[in-house]
């Protein structure tokens, strides 16, 4: 059933022992929703990237059917498993691929859970579309290195335009004293007395 919710739902299809490999591998990570009459309407799948520093989750996949959509469904399947990522896991964030055309996923992704882009990756569909790359922190230690990490590249990159503005400033010449013939007066005779002491 969550094939055929994928079918339905999605252009990246995937065989049976795709999700077998998740479920076994990471059962606390996939969820589904149901209707009354137990039919999957929407699943979540999900992994860890464990050999990732540091440890982040990565949803996989996530379907809703057309006619379950404006529930609420997404929300909770992507929470639910992002919560279980940090709970069981300690993940520090999770991330995702969504396609640049794909305007509702994208709004879900940012408005509604918190993610944040973080790079485009050319034609990383079959199709040869391109994908946005995403990442969403999932507890406070993370939010602050995250903020930490912003206001350092900020700070770099201040400091970086000053330095550049400061390169364009032409340097100010100092003012040259223009001497008076008092001043040569003054000079000539000072000499004099110098040269007429030391004798």
């Amino acid at each position: 059933e969550m094939q055929n919710c994928n079918l339905f739902c999605l252009p990246e299809n995937y065989q049976m022992k795709y999700y077998l490999y998740h479920i076994l591998s990471w059962p606390q990570l996939l969820y589904v929703a149901e209707d009354y009459n137990k039919k999957i309407v929407g699943y979540v799948l999900a992994k860890m990237e464990d050999n990732s520093k540091p440890l982040h989750g990565h949803i996989t996949s996530l379907a809703v059917l057309r006619s379950h959509r404006k529930l609420g469904l997404a929300t909770k399947l992507m929470r639910t498993a992002q919560s279980e990522m940090a709970s069981v896991f300690k993940a520090e964030y999770v991330s995702l691929h969504v396609r640049k055309s794909n305007t509702a996923a994208y709004h879900l992704y940012t408005k509604t859970l918190g993610y944040e882009q973080h790079d485009i990756e050319s034609k990383y569909y079959a199709d040869g579309e391109d994908a946005y790359y995403m990442k969403c922190y999932l507890n406070k230690n993370s939010d602050d290195k995250k903020n930490k990490d912003s206001k350092k590249l900020k700070d770099e990159e201040k400091g970086k335009k000053e330095d550049a503005k400061q390169d364009e400033t032409p340097t100010k010449k100092p003012k040259e004293k223009v001497l008076t013939k008092e001043d040569i007066a003054k000079a000539i005779k000072k000499a004099e007395q110098q040269k007429a002491a030391s004798k």
